[in-house]
């Protein structure tokens, strides 16, 4: 779905936990996750140490997003 997003000019950054599976796929911003169970945060973690996780995580995805790319790009 993300390569169809972007094929309509709409950049997409693809949050994912395995990054082969993305690039396989064709996914051109790749942000990788924290863990396969939880690619979004990191439940063991206190709960203001958890937000910050989520919040580089998303931080990371928004400067993709604004990131000009020419091809399939890992954000790391």
């Amino acid at each position: 779905m993300a390569k169809e997003i972007e094929r309509a000019g709409i950049p997409v950054a693809h949050i994912c936990s395995i990054i082969t599976i993305s690039q396989t796929v064709g996914a051109n911003r790749i942000v990788p996750a924290v863990a396969i169970p939880h690619p979004l945060g990191n439940p063991r973690l206190p709960p203001e140490e958890e937000k910050e996780v989520r919040r580089n995580l998303l931080k990371k995805a928004l400067a993709a997003l604004q990131t000009p790319i020419e091809e399939q790009t890992v954000f790391s």
